[in-house]
């Protein structure tokens, strides 16, 4: 009963001292805690979320929620057609794309190349033969048009060219990626695999900040299946999104896959397995990075807190030793500004979280960072968000309960008189 009084005691001295305290100096400390809670959310946040916004890059534009690609043993999938077929009676299935692809070389100056010792304008890369309308209910892959149009079923003899096989537009010269050099949307390139060659007009240029778009060049499937003449219909990937459906998630779909034997004929990966563990171990690296800036800000708020307090019980020396000597006990003298950083320490961390999630997540969704490899977004999962409150909350209390507990322990008598 004694421990609930001073309970009750300390929340109403705390009270008293806040509403009449000076509203600057509230204002200011709740400031403090309001940008450290946002330092420790947001720049772990942000730097998670730039790996995070290249993860869903690729699954948006390249793999979708699940990506199917031939045995490492095999050349392409067999019995594709089979798979498709099944495939195309999952009802949980949003839409899918298969996609041929081949090893070749696109050549640029062909025709004016006059002599041998000339040197070839040419790019080694991946072609991909795709159907552009399935292909786009899965990747949306023509909004990446960065100049010219995407390619149309109904249309041949036409290519479209990653931004990475340009030298325009390839960011940097790696050993072993050639470019090519003064190409534009209307020039023709001849495209061999193997000793197969055809002449294709530049349709459009795509440029994404996903890699494997990027270094890829796409026709329509039938033409590239004339050329590496395959007449059987297997494919090389084939990408998979799902229906957004409350209990789907990539990993249940895949083990569902899976039971359906999938697995003798093809390589089963949700879109996160396809991207590897680099993406994964770069995030956690980026969120200890973040936790660590976080806790210096931590630091600082902690020090502030403490400071503030301590000054505040100093300066009430006096105040302290009446109320120890009516009978107040110094247990409710203590908890009161236990109490009072409490408060600051919740509305600085209650603004915090009205802030990045009504304004700065949906701002920076809709104008994600704009990164040279992937559209940053903000990373602030609920649960990492509630578990770096309660650490603001638990170091903020302990901030203000150890001044407190030094200026009590003062004699009561020398308090009053303030020596």
């Amino acid at each position: 009963m004694k421990k609930f009084t001073s309970v009750r005691v300390g929340f109403f001295l705390a009270y008293r001292q806040v509403i009449r305290g000076s509203l600057w100096t509230n204002t200011l400390i709740i400031s403090v805690m309001f940008l450290t809670f946002l330092n420790l959310v947001v720049v772990s946040g942000i730097l998670v979320g730039l790996i995070q916004g290249s993860s869903q890059e690729s699954q948006l534009k390249y793999s979708g929620d699940i990506i199917i690609s031939n045995l490492p043993t095999k050349n392409y999938i067999e019995n594709s057609q089979r798979i498709m077929s099944t495939l195309e009676t999952i009802p949980e299935i949003e839409a899918f794309t298969s996609r041929y692809l081949e090893g070749g070389t696109i050549q640029a100056n062909y025709k004016e190349k006059t002599n041998n010792a000339e040197r070839q304008d040419e790019a080694g890369t991946q072609i991909a033969g795709i159907d552009p309308r399935k292909e786009n209910l899965v990747t949306n892959i023509s909004g990446e048009m960065f100049e010219g149009e995407f390619l149309r079923s109904d249309e041949e003899n036409f290519i479209v060219l990653g931004s990475s096989l340009l030298k325009e537009y390839a960011r940097g010269e790696a050993p072993g990626f050639d470019t090519l050099e003064k190409v534009r949307v209307g020039d023709k390139v001849r495209v061999k695999v193997g000793n197969s060659s055809k002449e294709f007009t530049i349709k459009g240029i795509l440029k994404s900040k996903e890699g494997n778009l990027d270094r890829r060049a796409f026709i329509i499937d039938r033409e590239l299946r004339k050329l590496i003449g395959r007449s059987d219909f297997n494919v090389d990937e084939i990408a998979i999104k799902l229906k957004d459906i409350p209990g789907i998630t990539a990993h249940g779909f895949k083990n569902s896959l899976q039971n359906l034997n999938f697995e003798e004929f093809a390589t089963i990966q949700t879109y996160k397995e396809a991207q590897g563990q680099f993406l994964e171990d770069i995030a956690f690296t980026f969120g200890v990075l973040g936790n660590v800036i976080g806790s210096i800000g931590l630091a600082v708020a902690s020090i502030t807190i403490f400071i503030i307090i301590f000054i505040n019980a100093i300066t009430r020396r006096k105040y302290i030793g009446i109320l120890k000597g009516i009978g107040i006990q110094g247990i409710a003298i203590e908890l009161s500004y236990v109490f009072q950083s409490l408060f600051y320490a919740i509305i600085g961390t209650t603004l915090g979280v009205l802030v990045i999630y009504f304004f700065l997540i949906p701002y920076i969704d809709l104008n994600p960072i704009d990164f040279p490899f992937s559209d940053g977004i903000l990373y602030a999962p609920a649960e990492d968000t509630a578990i770096k409150a309660a650490i603001l909350l638990c170091t903020t209390m302990i901030a203000g309960y150890i001044p407190a507990k030094m200026i009590i322990r003062r004699n009561t008598l020398d308090a009053i008189l303030g020596r």
